[in-house]
């Protein structure tokens, strides 16, 4: 049983999945695969682009989505977390959700007979770091690159991490005190990268931005931190994305943002505005991402 809970899930078969994801982007797998197939989709947190990619994929594959909010389910009545999975494994083919606790999502796989799917948790976001590196690879050609995160060391940030040593690239990633990415992400991609990509984690956002192909950012204030923003608002300033930062990156350097945006906090408008954003493609190819990653587990 496959399931993609971790980014390190796919280790070894990330190459594989982003050529799949090309292949679907440029309409060379024709057909329904996944005709006949059933995926529960349940959504602890509010989606945009998590719920339509998976959604309008899994029909372009002739599959059939179910959005279940955890609300509407008696996930929202207390019915533990097993109990689901074996249930909603006896109606579908595979489940993917959306949730605020990793450890939710891996007692889900453990108890599930289907294959089970991280749609995003507060650890990790494996599924939009895909569709990153797939836009990163139609822009640059390969992964001998720089790339900058900058902001706050959360889901996304510890996610790229762990891709980016796989993929051999390299990735500083620039936070202020106290809101680093999680360190065991950190020590467990330098194992994975045994020093064939550099990781480094710094306080300096002019460091990490020094001479780097890709500046990536996310919000500062992720949801399910609301009672912390104006704390890090005022701890996350100096880490704005603006032209000024971005001009230490390479002149052809790629902005890059997994979205919603907050205009104005994590970036300004003329950079995710700008002729070095790619973030509308980085979120379109979060419906091949998701479409490479259904057929790889489903099929």
């Amino acid at each position: 049983m496959r399931h993609l809970i971790s980014v390190c899930d796919m280790k070894g078969k990330v190459e594989y999945l982003l050529d799949l994801a090309d292949k679907f982007k440029n309409g060379l797998i024709k057909g329904k695969p996944l005709k006949d197939k059933y995926m529960a989709m349940v959504f602890e947190k509010a989606s945009t682009r998590t719920r339509v990619s998976f959604e309008v994929g899994m029909s372009q594959l002739g599959g059939t989505p179910l959005y279940l909010s955890a609300q509407d389910l008696q996930l929202g009545r207390g019915e533990p977390i097993a109990d689901t999975a074996r249930t909603l494994s006896r109606y579908v083919d595979a489940i993917m959700i959306r949730a605020f606790r990793h450890q939710d999502v891996i007692e889900l796989a453990e108890n599930a007979s289907v294959p089970v799917i991280n749609g995003l948790t507060d650890l990790e976001h494996p599924c939009q770091t895909l569709a990153d590196m797939q836009t990163i690879r139609e822009y640059k050609g390969d992964f001998n690159r720089k790339l900058a995160f900058i902001g706050d060391g959360n889901n996304v940030c510890n996610s790229l991490i762990l891709i980016s040593a796989i993929l051999g690239m390299d990735i500083y990633v620039a936070s202020p005190k106290g809101y680093e990415p999680n360190k065991v992400i950190v020590k467990k991609a330098e194992e994975i990268a045994r020093g064939q990509s550099m990781i480094k984690v710094t306080n300096d956002p002019y460091e990490a931005v020094a001479g780097a192909d890709v500046v990536y950012t996310d919000v500062w204030v992720s949801m399910g931190r609301e009672n912390e923003t104006e704390e890090r608002l005022k701890a996350f300033r100096p880490y704005q994305v603006n032209k000024d930062l971005m001009d230490h990156a390479k002149a052809d350097a790629i902005f890059m943002h997994c979205l919603p945006a907050k205009r104005g906090q994590e970036t300004t408008s003329d950079v995710i505005d700008g002729p070095n954003s790619v973030v509308w493609d980085q979120a379109e190819n979060r419906l091949h991402a998701q479409k490479a990653i259904m057929y790889w587990l489903i099929r």
